[in-house]
């Protein structure tokens, strides 16, 4: 029985030239094809481009249980380039364990804070590496170390990565110029302190993430990447969802060994016939029709607090769904007010309730009210869970219910923000294109609207003419029989259209109130007067006439994707 092999996936990660290749060499004792800085360009610029992969064995320390086996950390280079925040995110789906590579002279970066969000909605264990200690000068070498181990404290102090360990090492002493003999310094500490088992499950249907594929004369296509979730054996289908071909699996490999079987969590070399590598270079393959391609989402979501200004509804956003990146626009919706506290079941969407539209994700920061700026006091209430309507500009193919990242990537990449919005659950896809039709009026969100108009005069007792509630050209038949409400305190129905101009007729089915009564009828006689000549006059009456009028007011809910376009009113 050959020793098992487990694999942790170890993510290195951090800003522009902390020196994370050069961890990432010194830790491996195995390159696997993809590894360290393959590609020409990269070399060129010095600067890891795709997800390097690698790994080191290393025999199952005994805290980890009995038995013979081996530990295998896979060491998942990521790019630290902004510009390739794609490709991190891509890479940080597959991720047990993260490092975080700080350069010790430097501490905290731009991508080091971008790789820290990422990692709090990916990951479940962290480790910083401060690495370059052989740049300090050797008599302040333990101070520096202990003042920037204090300053990262503080910086995972309001993260899940609270009191993760902080490791010192020097990967590649004296530099890249530097002869190989130079021995890293920490390393080996580094991997023992780190080993823990990460739980795998093997059920679930099957999805993996491909990073390469290559052809083998005489054997077939490879396809290697790791399995993200469920398991693979020999002679399974799998399916190329982007290409819509399914194809048998023929042999597998782990690390140059042929196996059987393979489950979440391994890295795996797949062989198929009859396929030419040029078609995926990465990609997803999966149990067939396991995942579908979409045009719209319903997704539940955070924003991400590091990102400077609000989420406004309509605006476009780089979503990141699965493994694929692509401009989205959004449309933010909570609970209906009534239902702000109530406990919403995780990963389900419930289409029989009432939502409320929003021109904004609301967080303590939104701007909704400006009169709440005097008195800060007023405690705005936020909801417990918030969601987005998602439009995408081209159909993405993704699991069911997958990991949603929106970013800004359009920022400068030299502007020192966050440019990761919100991350999410997506919690029902839209497969239909036509989905707007066929799809969306399910969806109940509504909008609260409020129209004002003003009494014009009293006709008698039990009815009143208004203006101003209504455009001249708007069809006064659809809104006939709807409440309003008088500032007097009268409750009206409206009756009809009045005349031209857009002027309507209500009845109040109470009557009057007297003192409405006079009120109006002081406005109106002294209306007719100014009238009558007198422009001093005109004035005056004016003014009294604006201090009081009555007013009406009209509220009604609308849903937005309603198609009748139908007022409702409680």
């Amino acid at each position: 029985e050959a020793p098992r092999v487990l694999n942790v996936n170890v993510g290195v990660l951090g800003h522009i030239d902390s020196g994370k290749t050069a961890l990432a060499r010194a830790l491996s004792t195995t390159g696997s094809t993809a590894a360290f800085d393959r590609a020409p360009q990269s070399r060129a610029r010095g600067i890891t481009l795709d997800l390097g992969f690698s790994c080191l064995r290393t025999a199952l320390p005994p805290q980890l249980g009995p038995g013979p086996g081996e530990l295998q950390f896979t060491l998942v280079d990521c790019p630290g380039h902004a510009s390739l925040i794609r490709t991190i995110i891509g890479g940080a789906q597959i991720i047990d364990l993260m490092m975080l590579v700080i350069d010790v002279t430097k501490g905290m970066q731009t991508q080091s804070a971008e790789c820290l969000v990422i990692g709090q909605i990916a990951c479940q264990k962290m480790v910083v590496v401060l690495n370059k200690i052989d740049l300090l000068p050797e008599g302040k070498r333990q101070s520096a170390i202990e003042k920037m181990t204090k300053k990262m404290q503080k910086t995972l102090e309001n993260t899940k990565f609270c009191g993760c360990p902080i490791v010192a090492v020097a990967a590649k002493p004296g530099g890249p110029e530097a002869p190989e003999s130079e021995n890293p310094l920490g390393v080996s500490e580094l991997i023992e302190s780190q080993a823990y088992l990460p739980s795998r499950d093997p059920s679930g249907h099957f999805l993996m993430a491909v990073d390469h594929c290559f052809s083998i004369k005489g054997q077939g296509t490879v396809m290697t990447g790791t399995i993200l979730s469920g398991s693979v054996s020999l002679g399974d289908n799998v399916e190329i969802p982007a290409l819509k071909v399914t194809k048998k699996v023929k042999s597998m490999q782990m690390f140059h060994t042929p196996v059987t079987y393979a489950m979440q969590g391994d890295r795996v070399g797949i062989c198929v016939t009859q396929f030419d590598p040029k078609l995926l270079e990465r990609g997803l393959i999966c149990t067939p029709e396991s995942l579908h391609t979409i045009h719209a989402a319903i997704i539940s979501l955070k924003k991400i607090q590091y990102f400077r200004g609000s989420l406004q509804t309509k605006a476009k956003f780089h979503i990141t769904v699965g493994h694929e990146t692509v401009m989205g626009r959004v449309m933010f919706f909570s609970p209906a007010p009534a239902d702000f506290n109530e406990e919403i079941k995780e990963n389900v969407f419930d289409f029989e309730k009432d939502y409320l539209y929003q021109e904004e994700y609301l967080s303590k920061d939104s701007n909704s009210s400006d009169e709440n700026k005097e008195n800060d006091q007023v405690e705005v209430q936020l909801p417990r869970q918030q969601w987005a309507l998602l439009e995408f500009e081209k159909p993405v193919t993704c699991p069911k219910l997958c990991l949603v990242i929106g970013s800004k990537l359009d920022t400068d990449i030299h502007a020192n923000t966050c440019r990761l919005a919100f991350h999410g659950v997506l919690l029902q896809g839209m497969e239909d294109k036509n989905y707007m039709e066929t799809f969306l009026p399910k969806l109940k969100v509504y909008k609260l609207k409020h129209k004002e108009g003003q009494v014009e005069r009293v006709m008698d007792d039990y009815s009143v003419i208004g203006r101003s509630l209504f455009k001249k050209e708007t069809n006064i038949q659809i809104f006939v029989g709807l409440k309003v409400k008088l500032s007097t305190g009268e409750d009206g129905i409206i009756d009809g259209g009045f005349g031209q101009s857009g002027k309507f007729k209500i009845r109040i089915p109470d009557g009057l109130k007297p003192d409405t009564k006079m009120l109006l009828t002081v406005a109106s006689k002294k209306k007719s007067k100014a009238g009558k000549g007198d422009t001093t006059k005109e004035d005056e009456s004016s003014k009294n006439d604006s201090a009081q009028p009555v007013t009406i007011s009209l509220l009604f809910k609308r849903y937005v994707f309603d198609m009748q376009k139908k007022m409702i009113q409680s």
